[in-house]
């Protein structure tokens, strides 16, 4: 409980480092150059040293691939329902996407612990590995067409270097290649800086943010769709499963999370009001807060 204590000050440390530094060094400072760090340089090395802290087994790639499912059996109608509601086609991005990609590792892996016990580790870390496809790949593609064609989209996609990194992490996983320690401390390192400097990047953007600049439309569409239509669906969806329910509750736990901040990378690479998604992920944290206790309830009285 206080190494999780710790963790999470620790956390909001780095956030305030970033948000200092910005405030004092102004246009010193680019975010341009900081998220081009986190995307092309470090996160490759946070999700390879992910994969390489747990072993996949049969039974547990069934999890992750429900949680994927349920994200795309509401990611079609979220999309066609942003085109009936938003003018603007970046914040009708924003809207399709943002819902959907959650803070799985931050605080969904912590958050699990606390609910559930150390034994929702294996179940927490393949779902945030999971994460990283729907952020990279779809969460790319929406993301890009808030300021690209469909065929600049797609090539973005294929220039992100954490999809090919994640399938070789896989590969080295599922064939049990040796890693020597001095390699897995490297690869350690190059990911605790990736974590750092996201949290640095978060900071940088809390300090120009105008919460009331942001739209009550945007506002209300993500913050209903995160927080009500998504865990409602996911409910629903779930209940046809075959899943123990302690299985199910984790899913749903992980569904329920706050956005992540790797949405900040994706709407500032590309240009898609990162201002705005910023505001989100804030506001979306401040309310995951006191919904925290209607989380335990649920899981408390449904899944264990």
């Amino acid at each position: 409980m206080i190494s999780t204590l710790l963790s999470i000050i620790f956390v909001y440390v780095f956030i305030m480092l970033g948000y200092m530094a910005k405030r004092i060094f102004k246009e010193d400072i680019s975010t341009k150059t900081l998220t081009l760090m986190s995307v092309y340089f470090l996160q490759p090395f946070v999700t390879i040293w992910g994969f390489s802290t747990a072993k996949l087994h049969t039974e547990h790639i069934y999890v992750p691939l429900v949680y994927l499912a349920i994200i795309l059996s509401l990611l079609i109608p979220t999309i066609l329902l942003g085109k009936l509601i938003f003018d603007n086609i970046k914040e009708r991005a924003i809207f399709s996407i943002a819902g959907f990609v959650g803070n799985t590792g931050n605080i969904g892996i912590p958050l699990g612990i606390a609910l559930f016990g150390e034994q929702s580790v294996i179940y927490t870390t393949l779902i945030n590995i999971a994460n990283v496809f729907v952020v990279y790949i779809i969460g790319v593609y929406i993301y890009s067409r808030g300021s690209f064609s469909i065929k600049d989209s797609l090539f973005n996609i294929i220039k992100i270097p954490i999809i090919p990194a994640s399938a070789i992490a896989i590969l080295i996983n599922i064939y049990d290649v040796s890693l020597s320690s001095e390699i897995q401390e490297f690869l350690k390192m190059g990911a605790y800086a990736g974590i750092v400097l996201q949290l640095f990047l978060l900071g940088t953007f809390l300090q120009g943010i105008r919460i009331k600049e942001l739209h009550p439309k945007l506002f209300i569409g993500t913050m209903s769709q995160k927080f009500i239509i998504i865990p409602i669906a996911t409910a629903i969806i779930l209940s046809f499963t075959s899943l123990p329910l302690f299985v199910q509750g984790v899913i749903f736990m992980e569904m329920m999370v706050p956005l992540a901040v790797a949405n900040i990378n994706l709407a500032s690479l590309y240009d898609c009001k990162p201002k705005d998604v910023t505001s989100l992920i804030l506001l979306s944290t401040l309310l995951f807060i006191p919904l925290l206790f209607g989380l335990s309830y649920v899981i408390n009285h449904y899944y264990l």
